[in-house]
């Protein structure tokens, strides 16, 4: 990670769970960190407690459901900082409902959220490292082990939220293979968890109720900072070594 050091980040979706391990991990590790959510306060205060030579916390307000708060939020880092050397496309979400219930606006939240923000955060980090003639860079999309396999098999109700991810998985092969046509140094990586305890996946459980018996989330479930940890490693592969995809799940978890 040494050569990361004073070199920045941009985490979406920061400001809890996964995102605010993955923020905290690579400020621990002497990277600036950019941390992106609709309410910040959590970086703020975790900017604080940070200890010597970590990396600076960054919070700043974005909505990533309105692309042009993405643009606002990118318009800042052009000019406080140029770039970002290391994108974390965290920010997502799912609805329980099954396909023949659920309504447009759910899944138009779900697709501005887990597709459209990472799809435009990528857009314009892959800009502005052009622009400022960064042949490293690393952009990570936390995927799911729901964008590889056929969740309904498992459990209902999050058809329209594997869709999403499935179509994550899709784009990030696709976004590495540019890249290695034009032979580019920047990295690619889809990060796919199993059950991790995060407030997304207890609205699930609280939604299923005693429905939860059986299904994958009555299990053990690995913790945010299996993700973070995961993400240091990803990160701090020598530079030649490309992880293109990750799948981490907790012991006895199948899918």
């Amino acid at each position: 990670m040494e050569r990361w050091r004073g070199k920045h980040a941009l985490v979406t979706g920061a400001s809890a769970g996964i995102g605010f391990a993955i923020a905290e991990g690579l400020a621990r590790a002497g990277v600036n960190v950019i941390g992106c959510a609709r309410n910040p306060s959590t970086l703020e205060e975790l900017g604080e407690k940070l200890p010597p030579g970590s990396g600076k916390i960054f919070p700043v307000k974005t909505d990533l459901e309105k692309e042009e708060e993405i643009s606002a939020l990118f318009h800042e880092i052009q000019t406080k900082w140029g770039h970002v050397d290391i994108l974390v496309n965290n920010a997502g979400g799912g609805k329980m409902g099954s396909l023949e219930s659920q309504s447009t606006e759910d899944w138009q939240h779900m697709f501005r959220l887990n597709v459209l923000a990472t799809s435009i955060c990528t857009r314009e980090t892959l800009k502005l490292l052009e622009k400022d003639g960064i042949e490293d860079g690393h952009i990570i999309n936390i995927n799911s082990i729901a964008g590889h396999t056929n969740t309904a098999l498992s459990m209902d109700g999050i058809g329209f939220y594997s869709g999403a991810k499935h179509m994550i998985t899709a784009m990030t092969k696709n976004l590495y293979t540019e890249l290695a046509k034009k032979k580019s140094k920047i990295r690619v990586t889809s990060l796919s968890p199993g059950l991790v305890s995060s407030r997304v996946v207890e609205q699930y459980k609280e939604a299923l109720g005693e429905n939860i018996k059986g299904t994958f989330l009555d299990a053990l479930a690995l913790e945010c900072k299996d993700i973070s940890d995961a993400v240091l490693y990803v990160v701090g592969s020598p530079s030649h070594v490309v992880i293109t995809e990750l799948t981490i799940v907790p012991s006895g978890q199948i899918y």
